[in-house]
């Protein structure tokens, strides 16, 4: 299935990949290794690049299944860098280089192309720290068109591929573009702040979410397979392009990357990376473009497409302490099966209706084995919902219709991940009667159902909470699936805590992400009331 999917779900996709298909991770929500934009670039740049060469070396064992001895398919590795999305006309493809030894960074509209090596070995991160703040430090302006040329990749894909195709095939563009496209990965030094403010909890972890999903829309190289963005205050995250991989494929980097830069390289006393700065690097050299009128008016218009799917979409990014996974097992429960009943409540409350909803499986116990969906609207998880909203009816027959839905939900899990779902079936049907051109409207009605509920949990795959509680994550987000719907990603974090985030559109009328978000705290809080457990719900 695996080849079908990457080409007809992603790469044949003609609109923006921006929030519709782009999803980001986020940095510790507390812990703040440095204030110092240049270091915290210089460190993670070099942790990221450890983990590039463990993985070259084939030093990255496989994940073995919850711990057991049974490994997930690696082959979602493969393209983690030097590789780019490439547009087409009527399909994109990806282009992905054996080796590359540099990188290319933005910052205020101006591309510099960065080695990494020097003297035949990998910079060091005080040396990685020093290049960047010789970019920082460069007041230049940028080149006429330069500025905003990422917006390319934010709009819809064929002016891009038509702009590529005329504009950037010969002389400095190509060569400028190729820098862009055969880099180990991109990154954006941004100039402005983000991250979490205790001071202002919410707009800040929502306008950073924001940030990371479409910025300015020009300030991302959204077909790279990731962006690294520095914020100007050293917080940190990642844009990651969707066709290569899938989100538990990057959160493994970002976990390694993460702790790789806290716990291995540190930061001396005064925020700078670790180690001497070098003067005999060369300095990084400026991207060099030509970019006539007539591709600057493509742009703009590639920018008012994205600027117009950016400002609608409503983000909602929160942190739900009242407890988490170790109250959740001591009431008999898998934590998924909870969450997701706990989302089929909030979703009754918030919208009044039930919808078909979508949540995304693993099926990397098979070769090249990418998602299969859970369908976790189920009669049984209707049933346990209205009982919930039925005031005459007694809690323990609540509690006989949450097992018996969470029982459910559980076994749908297992069939989607042994190769037993039905969705990637359907949809190879599908491809297939197009190929034979054989008309089925079952078919047709079927995979045309929109998922007015898309869901997702990020697994934690590498940092020990136990031994280091200060750095928990936040996960990470994608943006709403369905016009009218929600998309909801969370991650579970430790014992006592549980990460969401929510998308919506602005546009539509009855969502509203910050309503349903307050629905997802309450009936947490409501499902585990049904439960008599010593510690109580703290909120």
């Amino acid at each position: 299935v695996s080849d079908w999917w990457e080409e007809y779900i992603y790469l044949r996709g003609r609109g923006p990949i921006m929030v519709n298909s782009n999803y980001f991770a986020m940095d510790f929500l507390y812990l703040s290794p440095t204030t110092l934009q240049a270091a915290r670039a210089g460190n993670i740049i070099h942790a990221i690049l450890l983990y590039r060469k463990k993985l070259d070396r084939q030093e990255i064992k496989p994940i073995l299944l919850m711990g057991s001895t049974v490994p997930l398919c690696s082959a979602q590795w493969e393209r983690m860098f030097n590789t780019s999305r490439i547009p087409g006309e009527e399909s994109d493809t990806l282009q992905h280089v054996k080796d590359s030894k540099h990188i290319v960074v933005y910052h205020k509209g101006r591309y510099f192309k960065v080695w990494l090596y020097h003297d035949g070995r990998l910079l060091k991160p005080r040396e990685i720290e020093q290049q960047m703040q010789r970019i920082l430090d460069d007041d230049s302006e940028p080149q006429a068109g330069e500025e905003k040329l990422a917006a390319l990749t934010a709009g819809d894909r064929v002016p891009w591929a038509k702009a590529r195709q005329t504009y950037f095939i010969r002389g400095k563009n190509k060569q400028s573009l190729d820098a862009i496209e055969k880099a180990a990965f991109f990154v954006t030094l941004d100039d402005i702040e983000q991250g979490y403010r205790e001071e202002d909890p919410v707009r800040s972890l929502d306008a950073y979410a924001k940030s990371l999903i479409h910025g300015r829309c020009y300030d991302r190289w959204f077909d790279k397979t990731f962006t690294l963005i520095v914020f100007k205050n050293g917080r940190i995250g990642l844009n990651a392009e969707h066709s290569w991989a899938d989100a538990p494929i990057v959160g493994h980097l970002w976990e390694n990357a993460m702790a790789t830069e806290c716990l291995e390289l540190g930061y001396s006393e005064d925020g700078h990376c670790r180690g001497d700065t070098n003067q005999n690097i060369p300095v990084p050299t400026k991207l060099q473009w030509e970019i006539p009128e007539e591709c600057q008016e493509v742009i703009e218009r590639s920018l008012s497409t994205a600027i117009a799917l950016a400002d609608d979409v409503d983000f909602h990014s929160f942190f739900f302490d009242a407890f988490g996974k170790g109250l959740i097992k001591k009431a008999k429960t898998s934590p998924d099966a909870f969450v997701q009943l706990a989302l089929q409540l909030a979703h009754y409350r918030d919208m009044g209706k039930f919808s078909l909803t979508y949540e995304a499986s693993m099926t990397r116990l098979f070769r090249e084995g990418r998602t299969e969906t859970v369908r976790s609207c189920t009669v049984e998880s209707c049933n346990f919902v209205r009982s919930m909203e039925d005031p005459t009816e007694s809690t323990e027959n609540t509690l006989k219709f949450f097992r018996l839905a969470a029982a459910k939900h559980q076994h749908l899990y297992r069939l989607a991940m042994t190769g037993a779902g039905i969705d990637r079936h359907l949809f190879c049907l599908y491809v297939v009667s197009k190929y034979l051109a054989v008309d089925s409207p079952f078919l047709k009605e079927v995979l045309s159902e929109p998922w007015r509920l898309s869901t997702s949990q990020t697994p934690q795959q590498h940092i020990d909470l136990k031994k280091n509680p200060e750095m928990l994550s936040c996960g990470g987000g994608f943006g709403p699936v369905a016009d009218d719907g929600y998309g909801v990603s969370y991650i579970i974090l430790g014992e006592n805590a549980i990460h969401f985030h929510v998308s919506s559109k602005i546009s539509c009328s009855e969502t509203d992400s910050h309503r349903f978000g307050k629905n997802i705290q309450k009936a947490m809080v409501d499902i585990m009331g049904l439960f008599n457990l010593s510690k109580n719900c703290t909120k």
